[in-house]
């Protein structure tokens, strides 16, 4: 089967692997307002990750790891909070940036994020760490990285030169409107400039948008206008994908070859 991807609003998606595996990133689901799909109605799921404390990131990771006895992936003041609820710590692993865990040969890599985490734990207190993003070696040929809410940083080159996403989950809007007496936030972590540009120096071949309640707002609009035509070293130029809440999409196969040098999993580690 082919690896699939299925989008419910703001950052949270069901990846599904062509082997099967059903993965849930960042499972904002019963408060979801866009939603279609609430926790309890997810088939079962085999790892959940978690890119930062935010309630709209960590959602409803707690019960759907229970439900389903799913391993959680997450930095250590997630792991803080979901411990603060409840949850078996050998149930949830929290990691640092590169490492890389090995679910039944499914292979997810943390990388860095520039963002903040911070979650209150079950007693008030707070809860503050590192946030982070995931590369998932889907399969042989796909690699999906799901960007969390990083800011745009150089250092993305990297990731893309050593990591080679072909899939990007994208963030290229900001859904809740965020302010303070007169002053209000106008932009998101990435406008939609710094995620086109951020993609090119990833060097994807498929940007799939997200961190939006509606796929025609103007910031998915603007992100389109930019990213048509755009290509990095002579790649094909990259394609953007803007999924409505409850829709899925999957890479065709076969998807561009591997660059020299990079095999199946994880680079020289195979």
């Amino acid at each position: 089967m082919p690896t699939t991807i299925r989008f419910f609003g703001a950052a949270a998606f069901e990846i599904v692997t062509s082997g099967g595996f059903r993965v849930i990133v960042d499972p904002f689901m019963d408060e979801n307002p866009v939603s279609p799909v609430r926790s309890a109605d997810l088939e079962r799921v085999d790892l959940v990750l978690v890119t930062h404390g935010a309630y709209d990131h960590l959602g409803d990771a707690d019960k759907i790891a229970r439900r389903d006895g799913a391993p959680i992936v997450c930095g250590p003041e997630v792991k803080e909070a979901l411990l603060s609820r409840g949850m078996l710590a050998e149930q949830v692993l929290a990691l640092a940036w590169g490492m890389v865990v090995d679910f039944r040969g499914l292979r997810v890599r943390p990388v860095e994020s520039r963002h903040t985490s911070r979650v209150r734990l079950a007693d008030g207190r707070w809860a503050t760490g590192f946030p982070m993003g995931f590369i998932v070696y889907a399969d042989e040929q796909t690699r999906i990285y799901h960007m969390g809410d990083t800011a745009l940083f150089g250092d993305l080159r990297l990731i893309g030169e050593l990591y080679r996403p072909n899939v990007t989950l994208v963030h290229v809007a900001l859904p809740d409107v965020i302010k303070a007496g007169d002053a209000r936030v106008v932009t998101g972590e990435l406008t939609p400039y710094e995620a086109a540009l951020a993609c090119q120096w990833l060097q994807t071949d498929y940007a799939v948008t997200c961190h939006y309640l509606d796929a025609t707002c103007g910031e998915v609009q603007e992100f389109k206008r930019l990213i048509q035509g755009m290509t990095a070293d002579g790649r094909p130029a990259i394609q953007m994908i803007a999924l409505q809440p409850g829709e899925s999409w999957g890479p065709p196969s076969p998807l561009p070859p591997l660059p020299v040098g990079e095999g199946p999993g994880v680079r020289g580690e195979d």
